[in-house]
């Protein structure tokens, strides 16, 4: 081998490509490739944007439903009448663990853009978070940055963050998951395609490029959190101001029909664009990289198309209409010139300063060479006999389980995030689903976002189908049926077998599970190499699911409200502690879940949603992590109404997290009526007491709901005072 292959072989180890991909590179180019095209090639092969581990088993996903869908790269949805609702979730963990801040805002920015990049104007943001601990200083900076991250940019660009959801647990310690899903809206004749075509001009909008993310899909993403990774350079720095015009100035020239095709400059920034917009076309593009706008002096070729600088979109353009593109982009404030054109031939060409830094099959480029990780059966859980203890204090128990980060309000991020701007939000945040109005319709939309690591660590397949349950719950607490879903995968590293394993039983598990519920899943993210030398996270699928809500007015509040009420459980009691928390907050091995009932589960949600539209609910509230001890908690501090339960309740029925339940309170006046019904449609339902006073009391042990209150919702802001 002379030192010229040894300097070949070098970079591409460098750049995160391994000796077969190399090799197959020269094989398939004929030569050797330039420093440029090596780059190119490294972060398009990458995990995070080739998806050559996970893509080939999406196909089982169902893509259709009871509405149209939209399924697509950047982003998918669904058509309501003239309008399509177009929604994705993305993450940025790797970036959020190095930068808190930044990494978060940028998760931010970049989801919105791929909603954006459809065309849709971005009406809401959700965030579904995971950390390890806030124990120690660090911790609570990681927490704090990632908090501070979201609000920073999704309050300045004018995008309500409206709702959520955060857990915690030690295998996040090192590797916090920051999940973000978008939705946006456009009427459905005008949605935008990322397919490029032959003999129109392509323009490069938005923000100045810089050497910023330089890496960031292929070696910060696409590799295990290792101490050497973690370098700032890696992670984008944005700016929300930036991200405001960019997306005025989009939606503006969208309107007058003046794009081909556009595309959100994200992961591998300019050579993803190139790439995937020419492969969709059939075509090729050439560059003129001299003509990208630079915030920066003396950038070589390879790191413009390596630069993840945020706020930018690539846009194809008949040559004819590049001027009014500029006029329209230079108005608000950004940068908008034509880099260069589409053609015939289907080949990358990259110049600069009129000299050749690039030339690629756009074919070599969008198809990896395939990798097929190993498989390791991963058996169904045994499952695992449990012993409770004789708990001398029940009084004490609760209020210490109460204390766990996972179960307090979570009151102290979402007062953070502007929830109401644009004045659509219904529903705010800390209720089982938000619910934002569209405006100039009769209806709005309910949104649920859901994760689970705990129950998919202990069975994939099933701990991915309750995610499903509780999301379809959620929406239904509000009145509403879910259309369609999007998913965020985050597991370890796919090279290990276990955590491929996981992986691939979570996709049934979810495919299974959306088949027979009819809800096509439109969109997605995945997210792998979670860990750090101290092992993984847990496999921790995310799950947001949107509905139509037909009638606003028939929302009531999660948490009880009048006095005199009767409280009811909708749904199997249950008794199984299996995958509960408490057994967890025990310290009690437990390896199983409790038994899932489809037939059932549609049903409640059923039901729940006939018993708000006749009005025989005050409140409704899903029982989820913590089980009905917790939903009781939750359902007296909300407005300080107190409950008093006639029902003696054991430890199993107290704690245990059965699915298909729901908590609701019924009038007086109701109550017959309301048990009649139920009794009629044979659903099962158990009467627990009445709402009233000051006290939840239950077992002859009394709280009060203002001392309920101070550990619910102010214990989490005590544990982040520095």
């Amino acid at each position: 081998m002379n030192l010229q292959e040894i300097s070949l072989f070098e970079t591409a180890e460098q750049l995160g490509l391994n000796r077969r991909e190399t090799e197959n590179i020269l094989e398939r180019l004929g030569r050797n490739p330039s420093k440029t095209e090596l780059a190119m090639v490294s972060v398009e092969w990458s995990e995070h944007c080739s998806y050559r581990r996970s893509r080939k088993f999406f196909k089982n996903f169902p893509r259709s439903g009871s509405v149209p869908t939209l399924v697509g790269e950047d982003a998918g949805g669904i058509i309501i009448d003239d309008l399509a609702i177009v929604f994705k979730i993305e993450s940025h963990n790797h970036p959020s663990q190095i930068e808190p801040k930044h990494g978060a805002a940028t998760g931010v920015g970049g989801i919105i853009r791929d909603i954006l990049s459809c065309g849709a104007r971005p009406i809401a943001v959700l965030d579904s978070l995971r950390f390890g601990s806030l124990s120690g200083l660090n911790h609570k900076k990681l927490f704090q940055g990632v908090v501070d991250g979201i609000s920073w940019y999704g309050n300045s660009i004018g995008v309500p963050t409206i709702g959520g959801e955060t857990d915690f647990h030690p295998s996040y310690s090192e590797n916090c998951l920051v999940n973000v899903m978008c939705i946006g809206t456009a009427s459905k004749n005008e949605i935008l395609t990322s397919k490029a075509k032959p003999g129109c001009a392509v323009m490069i909008l938005g923000a100045r490029t810089g050497r910023d993310g330089i890496g960031g899909c292929s070696i910060l993403a696409s590799q295990e959190m290792r101490a050497e990774l973690e370098k700032r350079p890696t992670v984008q720095i944005g700016d929300p101001y930036f991200g405001k015009c960019l997306i005025e100035a989009t939606l503006e020239s969208a309107s007058k029909g003046l794009f081909v095709a556009v595309k959100d400059m994200g992961a591998a920034g300019l050579t993803c664009t190139t790439s995937e917009m020419s492969a969709a076309g059939s075509c090729g593009m050439e560059i003129e990289l001299a003509k990208i706008p630079a915030r920066e002096k003396n950038m070589e070729s390879y790191e413009f198309m390596m630069s993840e600088s945020q706020e930018r979109m690539l846009a194809v353009v008949e040559f004819e209409k590049t001027s009014e593109v500029k006029n329209i982009f230079h108005k608000w404030g950004l940068e908008a010139e034509v880099i260069g054109k589409t053609i015939p031939e289907e080949k990358v060409k990259i110049f600069y300063h009129h000299s050749p830094a690039a030339e690629i099959p756009t074919q070599l480029l969008i198809e990896p060479l395939p990798v097929h990780p190993e498989i390791k059966s991963r058996p169904k859980s045994p499952g695992s006999q449990y012993s409770i203890p004789k708990i001398e204090n029940l009084k004490n128990l609760f209020l210490k389980f109460l204390e766990l980060p996972s179960l307090i309000s979570k009151q102290w991020i979402w007062n953070q995030y502007d929830y109401m701007v644009q004045t659509n939000t219904v529903v705010p945040p800390g209720q089982d689903a938000a619910v934002l109005r569209i405006k100039g319709k009769p209806w709005g939309i309910a949104v649920a976002l859901e994760g689970n690591g705990r129950y998919c660590s202990k069975d994939p397949f099933l701990g991915s189908q309750y995610l499903l349950a509780e999301a379809v719950r959620n929406l239904a607490c509000v009145g509403v049926m879910p259309l369609a879903a999007t998913d965020g995968l985050n597991f370890g590293n796919p090279d290990k077998p276990e955590s491929y394993a996981e992986f691939i039983s979570c996709l049934e598990g979810l495919t299974q599970g959306c088949k027979i519920l009819n809800i096509p899943i439109v969109s997605g993210n995945v997210s792998f190499y979670n860990e750090s030398p101290n092992g993984k996270i847990l496999p921790t699928p995310i799950i947001g699911m949107i509905g139509k809500c037909e009638n606003l007015a028939h929302i009531v509040p999660s948490g009880f409200q009048n006095q005199g009420d009767k409280i009811y459980l909708i749904g199997p009691q249950g008794t199984d502690l299996s995958g509960s928390l408490f057994l967890e907050f025990m310290e009690i091995q437990n390896n199983s879940l409790p038994e899932l009932n489809w037939e059932i589960e549609r049903k409640i949600a059923q039901i729940t949603i006939e018993l708000l539209e006749a009005k025989f609910l005050n409140s409704c509230h899903d029982l989820g992590q913590g089980g009905l001890i917790t939903c009781l908690c939750e359902c007296v501090v909300e407005k300080g109404c107190g409950a008093k339960l006639e029902k003696k309740l054991s430890i199993e029925e107290l704690f245990n997290e059965s699915p298909s339940r729901i908590l609701v309170s019924v009038s007086k006046e109701k109550k017959e009526s309301f048990e009649t019904k139920l009794i009629a449609e044979k659903i099962p339902f158990l009467y627990l007491g009445e709402t009233g006073g000051d006290k939840l009391s239950f077992n002859q042990l009394e709280f009060q709901t203002n001392e309920l209150s101070k550990i619910y919702f102010q214990t989490l802001e005590q544990i982040m005072s520095f």
